[in-house]
């Protein structure tokens, strides 16, 4: 006997670890492209100590705003990589600021632009997607769902140069992204967002993830279905968490491509039921 398929009429899918790999040997070479441009225009002389400085600055983001729920600031960071670099005072612990009147005497625009734009088109051209993200978005807009991306992001730019660079932006009616809403996953403000772009109420929404905290929690609490990617999480600098027993997916998928099985679109104006 066939199991019944989750009916909804719209599927949105998380970015890193979804619908692109993001593991730490692939973000590093990112890093190291910024780094040697950077050389190359004379804003630093140590490509080393500018990997380690991110690195520093990177997880000290994390730990400050993804418990508050907001996104971390790409262009921020390299103002404070290139400013500690130059001598301007390095926070001893997260919560001492950076005096960020010392770091702008040390560094301009440009060159801040200059990495942040290296950044992501190293990025853009760098980095690989999940083999099955091309075959699922194409199978979930040829079914007639309302398809979106909805990602956790510092840069939004970048999110946006790469999807039309897979063509992907063929298959998709919205790209959400937490550097334009100002709160990330599981803030239910990023996921009202997304059901706004898509046209439809929550009930009527599946999202797609492998962050149980932000992706599963946040869906569940905002009222979407939500299906969990396991196994994703595997060697990346990005936020990860653990499945625990506050909620339960409607779905667990070991690979992307299996979501085709299990999922149906709703006739309109019909409920969402859980198989």
């Amino acid at each position: 006997m066939t199991a019944a398929r989750l009916e909804v009429a719209g599927i949105s899918f998380d970015f890193g670890n979804t619908l692109i790999r993001a593991d730490w040997d692939e973000l590093r070479s990112v890093v190291a492209t910024t780094a040697a441009r950077l050389r190359e225009h004379a804003s630093i002389e140590d490509e080393a100590a500018f990997l380690a400085a991110w690195a520093v600055e990177r997880d000290r983001q994390f730990r400050l705003q993804v418990p508050r729920l907001l996104e971390v600031d790409l262009t921020e960071r390299v103002r404070h990589v290139l400013g500690g670099l130059r001598g301007a005072p390095v926070p001893a612990v997260d919560d001492d600021p950076w005096d960020e009147a010392a770091v702008a005497e040390l560094v301009n625009d440009l060159e801040v632009e200059l990495a942040v734009e290296t950044y992501s088109h190293g990025f853009v051209v760098g980095m690989h997607p999940d083999p099955d993200a091309e075959g699922t978005l194409r199978w979930a807009r040829e079914q007639g769902f309302r398809v979106a991306v909805l990602s956790n992001w510092p840069l939004a730019r970048t999110i946006d140069r790469y999807v039309e660079r897979q063509g992907w932006d063929a298959w998709l009616d919205a790209v959400v992204v937490s550097q334009r809403v100002g709160v990330i996953k599981p803030h239910p403000a990023i996921f009202q967002a997304a059901a706004d772009a898509l046209g439809l109420s929550p009930d009527r929404l599946l999202h797609v993830g492998d962050d149980w905290a932000a992706d599963v929690v946040g869906a569940k609490a905002a009222g979407w279905h939500a299906a969990y990617l396991r196994g994703h999480q595997v060697d990346t600098p990005l936020p990860t968490s653990a499945p625990d027993a506050s909620v339960m997916a409607d779905l667990e998928l070991d690979r992307l491509g299996d979501l085709r099985e299990h999922v149906a679109l709703a006739r309109a104006g019909t409920a969402s039921p859980t198989p």
